[in-house]
């Protein structure tokens, strides 16, 4: 199966949280996504692009807070999540990359 350019827009990177790493051990991996990336959408460019099977992809919105840097208001940005439920047996290395 060849990877579609699409796929890489639709994910946008893998989160390394301790929260994410702790999820890995139930076979689920947490990716930040594009703002309109549907499940269908999030479910496919997966498959495709690390050559696995998903089982369920379940999305979140964190939303972006005020934050002041140096004396200067600021917004952070709105970030999407995609927490994928991968088959038993399956893995994505996150760490290495594509």
């Amino acid at each position: 199966m060849n990877p579609d350019p699409r796929h890489y827009d639709v994910i946008v990177s893998p989160v390394i949280t301790e929260k994410a790493t702790n999820l890995s051990e139930l076979n689920k991996v947490v990716f930040r996504v594009a703002p309109d990336a549907t499940k269908p959408q999030i479910k496919e460019a997966v498959e495709r692009l690390f050559d696995v099977k998903v089982l369920a992809v379940n999305t979140l919105v964190t939303k972006g807070k005020e934050k002041v840097f140096r004396g200067r208001r600021g917004r952070r940005s709105d970030v999407k999540k995609a927490i994928v439920t991968l088959a038993q047996g399956q893995s994505i290395d996150v760490t290495t990359g594509l």
